[in-house]
């Protein structure tokens, strides 16, 4: 009898339709379903993992500190506490690779890449391991996929991460359609900003913004918002919309580039000076008043999120001259809301003021 036990395993390993033996019977849906309600459930030995996030985008801004909710339980609820492994990443997006961020087992975690002293499990109530992000950065933003592990059988939830942000269209010093992909990324963090997704560009469009040159977006396509058709912007015969030219070569084709930039932490301000200032000079009274000049993304957040208004134009670090327009007036340009552009003056020239940035 010794010996014929082993082998009726053995047989009975080999037999098709019987499952592998582990400790649970798990049925025939390996991975469980995805429901429409922010739930993810598998079900092994008549247990139910239901994995719960947030179904709604989470937003937040800037140095602010967040928390991705993750919770999981049994359905019937388990006699006793079972071990797990959880494990939070960042998904991959527009060519950027997915990111670890988090692994833990019990009380032991481990943190990966630059959230290594950002991130921890909030495990403040049974069966919760949510996603804390102190600080948040630029780039933190997008989708994260919380997974649960029991045993051979894993179930998972997404929570979407969006900061609060303005997108802007930016051109190169030397005219339209001068980046290609690799040089628009630099203009946009040079500019305190990064290129803008297309979510982020179709959600400016539907609050107003009305651009008609090309730019590129984060996934390397070249699009443009329309809010009014017209001749010279795709014709009369197409509707309003995101006008989209499709995905370009990233180093051969040229165009302008749609910025994305945050809410601030800091102060944008425009210098009282008792005389305009070349760019160099302007530059130098913000270091003398305890600041910095200002760049783009900066202005453009400032006037977003902290209603800047000024109908002085000032230079930027880019060497551009702008002035935002929270209110508009008859004598203060066009009679929208926005960043106004005079361009890139010649940086010698004694026209304009500056706009200066103290950090907070």
């Amino acid at each position: 009898m010794g010996l014929q036990l082993p082998i009726l395993l053995l047989l009975l390993c080999c037999v098709s339709g019987l499952p592998f033996y582990n400790g649970f019977y798990y049925s025939n849906r390996p991975n469980g379903r995805n429901l429409d309600n922010g739930y993810s459930e598998g079900i092994f030995n008549g247990v139910k993992l239901v994995v719960e996030t947030p179904e709604e985008t989470l937003f937040s801004h800037r140095g602010a500190n967040v928390t991705l909710p993750c919770r999981y339980h049994y359905e019937p609820a388990p006699a006793s506490p079972r071990p797990v492994r959880i494990k939070w990443w960042k998904l991959s997006e527009n060519g950027v690779p997915e990111q670890d961020v988090l692994v833990a087992i019990g009380l032991r975690q481990r943190t990966f890449g630059d959230y290594r002293g950002r991130v921890r499990l909030r495990q403040d109530r049974a069966r919760e391991v949510s996603l804390e992000i102190w600080d948040l950065r630029l780039e933190d933003y997008g989708r994260y996929r919380c997974e649960v592990i029991d045993g051979l059988e894993d179930e998972s939830g997404l929570v979407e991460l969006e900061l609060r942000g303005v997108v802007f269209p930016y051109q190169h010093p030397q005219g339209r359609y001068k980046f290609n992909f690799h040089e628009a990324q630099q203009a946009c963090e040079e500019q305190d900003a990064v290129v803008a997704s297309f979510e982020q560009l179709f959600r400016a469009w539907e609050e107003g913004l009305d651009w008609c040159n090309a730019g590129w977006l984060q996934d390397a396509s070249v699009q443009y918002p329309v809010t009014q058709a017209r001749r010279p912007c795709g014709g009369l015969g197409l509707a309003p919309g995101v006008r989209s030219y499709g995905p370009r070569h990233r180093r051969l084709h040229r165009y302008d580039v749609f910025c994305f930039a945050v809410a601030l932490r800091g102060q944008v301000y425009y210098l009282e000076h008792p005389e305009k200032l070349t760019l160099a000079e302007a530059r130098e009274a913000c270091w003398e008043d305890g600041a910095q000049i200002a760049k783009v993304g900066q202005l453009f957040a400032a006037w977003k999120f902290h209603g800047l208004d000024r109908c002085d134009a000032g230079w930027l670090a880019d060497g551009s001259a702008r002035y935002p327009v929270a209110h508009p007036r008859s004598n203060c340009g066009a009679l929208e809301p926005g960043v106004r552009s005079f361009g890139f003056p010649d940086p010698h020239s004694r026209k304009y003021g500056v706009y200066c940035y103290r950090p907070r």
